[in-house]
């Protein structure tokens, strides 16, 4: 039997949703809705976790952002970001260091795919990045 599929989520497509971000919210609600059924092992980098219940508590309230952290925490495992991770995107020796622990974190969570709105960001094809559209099609073509 062939391994689950496993996926990074970037922060800025979990946003999509969370904030209904248009005009990218019905593909990543699309791609958040497929993690739910499970079809694929779906990631959240541990640092944009916090970053999501940064902005959430900001807009909403500290508790609305618990309590929707918890669910999001049901559908997505956090990719952890330990000194490993950190020393990786160290190495990497990106302009953007945040991309950067995005792809190391990615590496280390073994992940087929890192699903971001902003492939341009992520070079040299260490984990294959896919646009929230490109995973669709990924899933609409089996």
């Amino acid at each position: 039997m062939a391994a689950k599929l496993r996926v990074l989520v970037d922060a800025n497509v979990a946003l999509d949703v969370l904030a209904k971000r248009e005009p990218h919210y019905q593909s990543a609600a699309a791609v958040w809705a497929l993690a739910e059924q499970g079809e694929f092992e779906a990631f959240l980098a541990a640092h944009s976790v916090t970053t999501l219940h940064y902005l959430l508590a900001k807009h909403l309230d500290y508790q609305q952002a618990n309590l929707t952290m918890t669910k999001l925490l049901q559908v997505f495992h956090a990719a952890p970001v330990d000194q490993e991770v950190i020393l990786k995107a160290l190495a990497l020796g990106w302009k953007d260091f945040e991309d950067a622990v995005q792809m190391a974190a990615a590496l280390n969570s073994q992940v087929h795919y890192l699903v971001t709105r902003n492939p341009k960001d992520f070079k040299d094809g260490l984990v294959q990045v896919l646009q929230p559209g490109d995973l669709l099609a990924l899933f609409s073509a089996s």
